[in-house]
Order: C-alpha cells, then sequence, then structure tokens
C-alpha cells in the first residue's frame, strides 16, 4: 500500500447517498469521502468538496439546488452541522411534478 493510499484510509470519512439528479451527475449512488481535516469539515462546505471531486459535471449546480440530510435526519442550517467522520450524508435534490 502506498504511503498516499494508506494516509487516506486512515483519515476520517462520510458516506454520501447520491439521489435522482446528483446520481445522474455523478453516476454514482454512494460514496466514500475523506474529510479533509481531522478536526471535521462543516456541512455547509461538503458541496464546494464533492464538485472538486467530480469535475466536468454540472453537480456543484444540483448541490447548489439541494438540502442535506445527516444520518437520516434532515438539515435546516448546514452551518451549523460539523461532519466528524462516519455520518451518511444524503443529498436531496429537488422535485418537480404534478
Amino acid at each position: 500500500m502506498s504511503a498516499d493510499a494508506s494516509s487516506t484510509s486512515s483519515r476520517p470519512a462520510i458516506t454520501v447517498l447520491y439521489f435522482a439528479a446528483a446520481s445522474t451527475e455523478t453516476g454514482l449512488t454512494s460514496e466514500r469521502v475523506p474529510l479533509p481535516a481531522s478536526y471535521g469539515l462543516p456541512l455547509s462546505a461538503l458541496a464546494d468538496v464533492l464538485t472538486a471531486r467530480h469535475p466536468g459535471t454540472h453537480l456543484g449546480e444540483v448541490l447548489a439546488q439541494s438540502q442535506w440530510a445527516v444520518d437520516e435526519e434532515m438539515v435546516e442550517d448546514p452551518a451549523q452541522v460539523v461532519l466528524k467522520g462516519g455520518e451518511e450524508v444524503a443529498v436531496i435534490c429537488p422535485v418537480s411534478g404534478g
């Protein structure tokens, strides 16, 4: 195992669940995302991290219109939630219909 792979696997990580347009943009239904810092990541900064992981997509636009759920609880204010690792974060895209 390379030093880079070792350092990545030892960092705290979250699982991101993608639905609807977010899944279409990433081509994934879920992915493990290492947190960039050991002290945690504000949920409000997660969109930037995910957008950087998926360049050349419209994921940033989708996330700007989406809501978040952490461990199956809807989040009202993403700035008040700090991800420490181990959480399951769902991207809840807006749904249209009639």
